[in-house]
């Protein structure tokens, strides 16, 4: 049976484009489309559909409004469709946070080439959001960090300092939300982390100045040729791969173009098979909820390299499919709930500075 999908969005002509290029694909069908949150509220109770896609600046309701009263009272799977700038990119994270699946920018219109690759993406996460564990929401205040918490005794150095080891991220589906439950509870002595989420461009600065503004360590888009330093975290850019190599006493974080790998531009496949080449056994990688298997291979590579690794349960993710797969590759050290992964870690990156610090 098809994938029920009602259109909630204000320009007549976005909801015919999207209805189109939904209804080209057999496993997914619009049975609604909806101008305004008002109309969309009764087609949701009349229809029943199994994903909504939601735009977020509408008359009547603003999208965010509504997308919070889903949540709240009749949880499901949204995928928010966002406009290409900086204000677009924090309501899509806000959007995010009161949870929303995914997002997908707003196709160009008039651009056939563009539509053709925009009605791809679109219908693959309308089939992953279909498929996700959508929790009721409580209200959502904007997350904030009242105070740090207090310090654990973890011998790591000084926030600032070249790290000789370092932390390796990986997610997609879901993760923005595990990325800064898991970050906001480590404190900013740990070593450098560098994290490879699925994103295009245009959103990753404004989701590391996010994170920036909430966690104890500095988080920050990542550069070409930046070191990795203690108590630092470096997101890999939207459109572009991330890795690291080995530099004088640490690492520098490598970025540039290429070809998708795994169908990902940034992949986490890249990331974690050059921290197994240069990191080894001084790394620790962490795999988060996600669609598909990137990053599984070269996880398990960093485990037959000496590295750590721990991936988040079914029952924490949104999406299973990246830890399953990491799991199913001999990867996985630990399998762990998300509200566990800031303990486990930080007991394991302590128990590595030990066995590699210096004689």
């Amino acid at each position: 049976m098809a994938i029920r999908v009602v259109v909630v969005d204000d320009s007549a002509l976005v909801r015919s484009i999207l209805t189109e290029l939904i209804n080209r694909t057999p496993d997914l069908k619009v049975v609604g489309a909806a101008a305004d949150p008002l109309e969309a509220r009764e087609m949701i109770r009349e229809l029943d559909p199994d994903v909504i896609t939601l735009d977020v600046e509408m008359p009547k309701m603003d999208g965010l409004d509504f997308l919070e009263k889903i949540m709240r009272l009749r949880p499901m799977p949204v995928v928010m469709i966002s406009t290409l700038t900086e204000r677009g990119a924090q309501t899509t994270l806000r959007a995010l946070e009161l949870g929303a699946v995914d997002f997908v920018a707003k196709p160009h219109l008039g651009l056939r080439a563009g539509l053709d690759e925009a009605a791809r993406e679109i219908c693959d996460k309308l089939r992953t959001a279909a498929r996700a564990r959508v929790a009721r929401r409580a209200v959502a205040a904007p997350v904030r960090v009242a105070a740090p918490p207090p310090q654990r005794p973890v011998p790591l150095g000084q926030a600032g300092q070249a790290s000789s080891q370092i932390i390796a991220i990986g997610a997609s589906t879901g993760g923005t939300e595990a990325i800064r439950e898991l970050l906001v509870a480590l404190p900013a002595s740990l070593p450098g982390i560098v994290i490879t989420q699925h994103m295009p461009p245009g959103f990753t600065a404004s989701f590391a100045a996010r994170l920036d503004s909430l966690c104890h360590m500095r988080v920050k888009e990542a550069q070409d040729n930046d070191r990795v330093l203690m108590g630092h975290a470096y997101v890999a850019p939207g459109g572009k791969h991330l890795w690291v190599e080995r530099s004088a006493g640490g690492y520098v974080a490598r970025v540039a173009d290429g070809e998708p790998v795994n169908r990902h531009k940034p992949s986490v496949d890249v990331l974690f098979r050059s921290v197994a080449k240069h990191a080894g056994p001084r790394a620790t990688g962490v795999m988060l909820t996600g669609m598909g298997a990137d990053g599984a291979t070269a996880m398990r590579e960093m485990r037959d390299r000496g590295a750590w690794n721990l991936v988040q349960d079914e029952a924490s993710c949104v999406v299973f499919g990246m830890p399953r797969e990491a799991i199913a590759a001999g990867a996985a050290n630990e399998v762990l709930p998300l509200d566990q992964m800031a303990r486990h870690l930080l007991q394991r990156v302590a128990q590595q500075g030990r066995q590699h610090a210096p004689a």
